[in-house]
């Protein structure tokens, strides 16, 4: 089976060139139950990953990957297709995101004839995404003809990696990016903007997903820098209280 062989350039806004739109949300979560349907600020927290890639406007589908009926169910309630169940054997604890994303790929082609030509993958975990950052990483993605996008952060600069070290034998400390301690930069000014990724986003090629060195990433990365205002991830209860009352602040602000 062959995906993707087609070029991308500046007419990939035509809507022929397929824009998937996907959310994996499996119904397991250990670290807060039912997860992805919980209410958050007034809605299920999936729905604010569905609203986010509906809104950018760049998106021919929005599909929801789960193995879970009534996570299917809310999903279709807020504009997104469920046009598939994820088998279990991608559903686990340990299931990586990569065989999530070609198997949603290889379903749509396979039962619909319908391959997308690029992948917008986003996380029910982070809500609060602009649906304005995802357009504005997709043109980016246009206008470089990268392999892929992906959303990233300032790191604050205590915690850039040229302030950090290492311990060699003997607890001998060494500076992380290589180098003596007394070479460390000293002010807080000089040191290069480093960044980290929020996971947002990632926007590639469907190709990449099919090649021999099988990734979402490609050679050719693209980095849309976001307000770290908006990264949001849900991992643990304590995040999720943090998070809402983070997101509640933004949206009381941007009124």
């Amino acid at each position: 089976m062959v995906f993707g062989n087609s070029p991308i350039n500046a007419n990939m806004a035509d809507s022929k060139k397929k824009i998937l739109g996907i959310i994996p949300a499996r119904g397991g979560s250990k670290s807060i139950p039912r997860k992805n349907i919980k209410p958050f600020l007034g809605k299920p927290l999936i729905a604010w990953a569905i609203e986010a890639l509906k809104e950018s406007g760049v998106c021919d589908r929005v599909v929801v990957s789960t193995d879970d009926k009534e996570i299917a169910d809310i999903a279709k309630k807020f504009g997104a297709e469920v046009p598939f169940m994820r088998p279990a054997e991608f559903a686990q604890d340990t299931s990586p995101t990569l065989p999530v994303l070609q198997h949603a790929v290889k379903v749509l082609k396979e039962n619909e004839d319908w391959e997308p030509k690029v992948v917008i993958l986003t996380q029910a975990t982070t809500p609060g995404v602009p649906p304005a950052c995802i357009k504005d990483g997709f043109n980016l993605f246009l206008q470089s003809n990268a392999d892929s996008v992906i959303s990233l952060v300032e790191v604050p600069g205590g915690y850039s990696p040229h302030w950090q070290f290492n311990l060699q034998e003997g607890s001998r400390a060494e500076l992380f990016v290589g180098g003596s301690v007394k070479n460390v930069i000293r002010r807080r000014q000089d040191l290069p903007k480093t960044y980290i990724r929020n996971s947002a986003f990632y926007i590639f090629k469907t190709a990449l997903l099919f090649e021999e060195d099988q990734s979402f990433y490609g050679n050719d990365v693209r980095g849309f820098v976001m307000d770290v205002k908006y990264s949001v991830d849900i991992d643990t209860p304590e995040d999720w209280e943090i998070s809402e009352r983070q997101l509640k602040k933004i949206l009381e602000e941007e009124k």
